[in-house]
């Protein structure tokens, strides 16, 4: 049985920067990745780098062109991750599924057959697959897709019906929106996101709705059946408990996610999980097994390419360095959602704070108060600041405008120096630029 330093167990961002770690010490590193098709994980062939690619090229490109475009950027990327880990004489890709037998080996099934490796350290980073909801004929009728099946789809529906008003809907019914889809979401809730402070939502509805965009609110998808062979019935209860029906081309699943963990046969390893079949980790993450770390949408929480990698620097130094990078002192974490305009959020909304027990101060700035704005013509959003009104620390910020995702990273930068307002109020930025709002904004207090 070959013997490794270290295995990981899926080819996603905080594996592959950790693989390329232990060969750099001189350790002997194993990489298994179960689909060709998945080398650089989720973000670069499944996730943010097709969808941002969709979204930066509406109103540019056909549907169809995007999408051949799409394929070019992950190919690119697919290869480059590919080969900077199979390159490097320390570690062997090893594209195979792959399960625990014990908590230190673990045996791999490709064409070539069935092996089993013994790794001294053991790293989880499968990612996370969607929800599928039970819901009346999903299992067997056509042209319901998850978001990765979509974007591989050359055709372009006339039109979507997306069930789920999550940030993924989102980010989906505005991209088909502006490639000329009409698109009708359904969502059983009675607002958009309700994690965001419902102002907030609010402006991101009218937005999508002024990009056609339409919202069947406090509704329950029953059923999914195909009328011929391009079109499928959605049955569904709507707000005022009647019975509706309608016809699209395609429906999109956008329900939620979980953990990857299916066949991994976790208790063979001792590795515990909890009850939504997530990695239970400690603040270094490591598992019930000491040895043991996970990574990533796995373990559950915040999903981001950025959390994984991030996951990545804790665990590099938990067994490389001082020990002193946890879960507990990442500070903020930003995150932003690809509509468009984009929005992006930091800290604490309007109401958690308040839930918090703190007494705040609300800022607010419409963006069409914004010279960049005009230039870009984008004038359309709101950026918002909550602050605690004794000390005038940030407590957290929403920016619903163009080029909020690059914006975003200089608050939270704000927010984990410990800040004031008056800090940002007073900041020399470059013009003219959206950045420059931030001025006006946090002057607003």
């Amino acid at each position: 049985m070959k013997k490794y330093d270290a295995i990981m167990i899926g080819f996603g961002k905080g594996a592959k920067t950790l693989a390329a770690e232990f060969a750099k010490q001189g350790k002997k590193v194993a990489m298994i990745e179960k689909s060709s098709k998945m080398y650089g994980g989720t973000c670069i062939n499944e996730g943010c780098i097709p969808s941002k690619s969709l979204i930066v090229q509406a109103g540019k490109r056909t549907f169809s062109d995007a999408i051949n475009k799409k394929e070019e950027i992950t190919s690119i990327l697919r290869k480059k991750n590919f080969e900077k880990l199979n390159q490097n004489p320390n570690i062997d890709v090893i594209t195979a599924k792959a399960s625990f037998v014990n908590p230190h080996v673990i045996s791999y099934e490709n064409e070539k057959g069935t092996k089993e490796i013994y790794g001294d350290y053991l790293f989880v980073n499968t990612g996370n697959v969607p929800i599928i909801p039970n819901i009346q004929g999903i299992e067997h009728t056509k042209h319901i897709y998850v978001s990765a099946d979509i974007m591989k789809e050359k055709e372009q529906p006339k039109t979507l019906a997306i069930i789920g008003g999550g940030y993924i809907g989102l980010e989906f019914s505005s991209m088909f929106a502006r490639y000329g889809t009409q698109v009708t979401v359904f969502e059983y809730g009675d607002r958009l996101v309700k994690r965001e402070d419902e102002d907030i939502a609010l402006h991101i509805q009218q937005i999508l709705e002024r990009q056609g965009v339409q919202f069947e609110f406090k509704s329950n998808v029953l059923s999914v059946e195909n009328v011929n062979d391009s079109d499928v019935i959605v049955t569904y209860k709507n707000k005022d408990g009647n019975i509706q029906q309608l016809t699209v081309n395609a429906v999109l699943l956008a329900t939620g996610r979980k953990a990857n963990t299916d066949g991994l046969h976790l208790e063979q390893a001792g590795v515990e999980t909890d009850a939504r079949g997530a990695i239970k980790v400690n603040r270094y993450l490591q598992t019930s097994q000491p040895h043991i770390y996970a990574m990533g949408d796995v373990k559950g929480g915040l999903q981001f390419t950025y959390i994984s990698l991030d996951d990545y620097r804790i665990v590099k130094d938990h067994i490389f360095g001082d020990k002193k990078r946890t879960t507990d002192n990442r500070g903020a974490i930003p995150y932003s959602v690809f509509i468009e305009p984009t929005f992006s959020r930091v800290g604490m909304s309007e109401e958690e704070a308040k839930n918090e027990g703190y007494e705040i101060k609300v800022a607010k700035l419409a963006v069409s108060a914004i010279p960049r704005a005009h230039v870009n013509e984008c004038k359309e959003g709101v950026l918002k600041a909550i602050a605690d009104a004794k000390t005038d620390k940030i407590l957290g910020c929403v920016l619903l405008c163009t080029a909020s995702e690059e914006m975003i990273n200089f608050v939270q930068l704000a927010i984990n120096l410990g800040l004031k307002t008056s800090d940002i109020a007073n900041h020399i930025f470059t013009h003219p630029t959206m950045s420059e709002a931030l001025n006006d904004l946090f002057g607003n207090f």
